[in-house]
């Protein structure tokens, strides 16, 4: 009886859950790659603000490790027709770059002569 019980209230969680995520999917809030969620609230803010928020929801900001992760933070700079900041920073050696803890990025998309240190990149 009890084992019946959980599997009801997993299958209704499930079903909450899929509805919640359609929704989300319908509002360009959130995305999906290599099994990552990508998700923004739609809203401008400045690198340390979005850092934070990133921190308060349980997540981190995105860091691109696939041409996959690439383009879920694509769909969202084109969907709102903004930018996005990524959790990148130069590395002490000029025009390398890392993860903001300081690991070596394993994976790069830039055009070319980009990130040229100009403006707010």
């Amino acid at each position: 009886l009890v084992h019946n019980k959980m599997e009801d209230i997993i299958c209704q969680l499930e079903y909450r859950i899929s509805r919640l995520e359609g929704v989300l999917h319908l509002e360009k809030t959130i995305t999906a790659s290599g099994g990552q969620i990508f998700a923004t609230n739609g809203k401008k803010a400045d690198c340390h603000t979005t850092l934070k928020k990133c921190k308060e929801t349980g997540g981190s900001i995105a860091t691109p490790s696939s041409l996959g992760d690439n383009d879920a933070i694509l769909y969202f700079v084109k969907s709102f027709n903004t930018h996005a900041y990524l959790g990148i920073k130069e590395s002490l050696t000029p025009s390398k770059f890392q993860f903001l803890d300081g690991t070596q990025l394993n994976y790069s998309n830039w055009y070319l002569n980009e990130p040229s240190g100009k403006g707010k990149e």
